[in-house]
């Protein structure tokens, strides 16, 4: 209730505000499950892309620690994201479970297969943990490239912007179908290559320059100890 009554009130001024534009939002199923993927440039990503899908509400995997500072709750509430625990192992299980009962309850489920927002605007290598749930759930990916929000509301700022002629696009691709990789969700192959063909699409929408490095490690010096890949959804579902 929380959720659409919050979108209803913001919706009309934050459209004016900003200046938000969709192309191929018939791309987003009116019903059944489906996974989102996007790229990810603000912490306001996990509202724009709510804002626009009609009559859906998108869910999303949070950090836990959100819900407990009335200051970050209430957006997270709205957002309709779930509280989860990121912490590796059986918790990155557990995220995974909550994922899949997600999409078999119908519903959408938002993912930023970079694992964390960009830290100097490309779009980054993607993680195997939304290839490994598409194909677990048997559900269609719809890719989705954000275009303007990093101007919004930049990496280190703590509140957005409101002022000058602030544009975000949000941009649907078509629907992709990975049903031919049925019960192979756990060949690091073909989850990497699910992944690629994901990010490919996202990098088509959002125009963005690839940079085939994690995200996460293009902001340090990566220690040997670090798998060669991941498909750790704890940190990849999460809108931080």
């Amino acid at each position: 209730m929380f959720y659409w009554l919050a979108k209803a009130i913001l919706k009309p001024p934050l459209l004016a505000i900003y200046r938000i534009r969709t192309r191929g939002l018939e791309n987003v199923p009116k019903k059944g499950p489906a996974i989102i993927a996007a790229n990810h440039l603000s912490f306001l990503d996990s509202f724009f892309i709510p804002l626009v899908v009609k009559r859906r509400k998108v869910t999303y995997l949070a950090k836990a620690d959100y819900f407990t500072n009335w200051k970050t709750a209430w957006f997270f509430k709205m957002c309709g994201q779930i509280p989860t625990e990121r912490s590796g192992g059986k918790k990155s299980q557990q995220s995974l479970d909550v994922a899949l009962e997600v999409l078999q309850e119908g519903k959408l489920l938002g993912i930023y297969p970079e694992g964390t927002r960009s830290p100097d605007g490309s779009l980054h290598r993607g993680r195997t943990g939304v290839a490994r749930l598409a194909l677990t759930a048997g559900v269609p990916v719809i890719p989705c490239g954000l275009v303007g929000t990093e101007a919004v509301m930049p990496k280190a700022a703590k509140f957005p912007r409101i002022r000058g002629q602030l544009k975000v696009e949000v941009r649907y691709g078509m629907p992709l179908d990975f049903s031919r990789y049925k019960g192979r969700e756990r060949d690091r192959f073909v989850l990497r290559s699910v992944t690629d063909e994901i990010m490919y699409e996202i990098m088509q929408l959002s125009d963005q320059e690839y940079k085939d490095e994690y995200a996460a490690r293009a902001r340090k010096v990566p220690s040997p100890e670090e798998p060669v890949d991941d498909i750790d959804l704890s940190e990849e579902i999460l809108a931080g």
